[in-house]
């Protein structure tokens, strides 16, 4: 049974020992993943980034579905990862498990809440990395270690068997440092029967995401894009400058707020009763996080999921079945370790305000690493159609040939 003290290979990345050989033989034939600790392994009790909640739930009686599917895909499983706490941060640092390392940018955060299994991919220990994305637990880590990573359409990968934290926007994705290999996951782990195919031609970049960047990332961003414009338009069409959220509000203010309180009803609604019964003790953000999830009311949440709903109507009408919109995965480099609480604040409202956009509408996005700030990874984000995550996945792999 897994020990959740020890830590081994890349800098605390891991959180006790696992090793899980393939089933069968698949697309995943002969790599390795390693999996974030929220995500059941059966014998092995889930931490889900908590001592409190390893210590009252027991060992898992099976596997996670996405694990098990991993493994009859033919990938063996060679570890568990360091998460943040509850899942319930973008930042990567674990009061309690400790902050992995980032292998691309040491001395900056690693991004969260799949911490340990983005930092695992980057350092080369495993061929991909299972992870969740709710507010942005994929995309933002992947962006911060310089891999790749995807958020897929909301409900195309099982997640029985995986610590929920706000169901309708908690999606399981995963990170891989080769795009071949970040397809061929999707083939084991995407539900075939809610695809919806997807001729990926027109090009739209998202104008007031790209604002919300800070200018270097922009800059840099775009300097990659225009170094290649010959081939990009090539595979899709020549740009289209595109507003996504002024009519509705703006993202940094209409958005966010709709994102920040609709998922936290459903924070509370799914842990409210266990963090009121078993009073553990939070770190720094996560604390205030369930703190101001408490008090959401009833009528906030009622408008929250009406303004939802137009603003994933937006999306659709924008996207259409043929439309790619390209936007910052995050607004600028990893923050430093052990920055100031009111930096990482300012830092976090700038980047849900870019990942609310995808966890809004449920729509897929790829985080692909182009660019670098003074040294320091930024990403580009690739967003499609609900239900074209295979078709976003194929485009992946051919515009990192590109761009790479």
């Amino acid at each position: 049974m897994a020990t959740h003290a020890g830590q081994r290979r890349s800098d605390s990345c891991y959180i006790g020992d696992v090793h899980l050989a393939a089933t069968r033989s698949g697309a995943l034939n002969g790599l390795t993943a390693v999996v974030k600790d929220c995500f059941d392994v059966a014998g092995h009790r889930t931490s889900n980034g908590s001592p409190a909640w390893l210590e009252t739930h027991p060992p898992a009686k099976h596997n996670a579905a996405a694990v098990q599917a991993l493994l009859d895909a033919g990938a063996t499983i060679t570890g568990k990862n360091v998460m943040d706490e509850m899942a319930y941060s973008l930042a990567g640092e674990n009061k309690h498990y400790g902050t992995p390392v980032n292998p691309a940018a040491p001395g900056r955060i690693p991004g969260g809440s799949s911490s340990g299994t983005a930092a695992a991919v980057a350092a080369g220990d495993a061929d991909l990395g299972l992870g969740g994305d709710t507010g942005g637990s994929v995309r933002v880590p992947a962006c911060h270690c310089g891999i790749l990573g995807i958020r897929p359409s909301h409900g195309r990968v099982s997640l029985q068997g995986a610590v929920p934290l706000a169901p309708s926007f908690d999606t399981g994705g995963w990170f891989a440092g080769d795009a071949a290999v970040l397809r061929r996951a999707g083939a084991a782990l995407l539900d075939p029967s809610s695809r919806q195919p997807a001729q990926l031609r027109r090009l739209l970049v998202a104008t007031d995401a790209f604002a919300l960047a800070e200018e270097s990332t922009s800059r840099a961003l775009y300097g990659a894009m225009s170094a290649k414009i010959d081939q990009i338009t090539a595979l899709l069409s020549k740009p289209q400058e595109v507003d996504l959220a002024s009519s509705s509000g703006g993202l940094s203010q209409a958005w966010f707020t709709t994102f920040r309180l609709h998922q936290a009803h459903e924070v509370w609604q799914q842990h409210g009763a266990w963090v009121t019964s078993t009073k553990p003790e939070f770190g720094p953000g996560i604390r205030e996080r369930f703190q101001m999830a408490a008090g959401v009311t009833q009528q906030q949440f009622e408008e929250a999921v009406r303004h939802r709903a137009g603003m994933r109507q937006r999306m659709a009408e924008l996207l259409g079945s043929d439309g790619v919109l390209l936007l910052p995965t995050a607004p600028a480099p990893a923050p430093p370790l052990n920055a100031a609480a009111e930096q990482l604040d300012a830092f976090r409202t700038s980047l849900i305000s870019l990942t609310c956009i995808a966890g809004l509408s449920g729509f897929p996005q790829v985080n692909l690493p182009i660019a670098y700030v003074e040294g320091l990874p930024v990403g580009l984000g690739l967003l499609g159609p609900p239900g074209s995550d295979e078709d976003l996945l194929e485009l992946t792999e051919k515009l990192m040939e590109v761009l790479a």
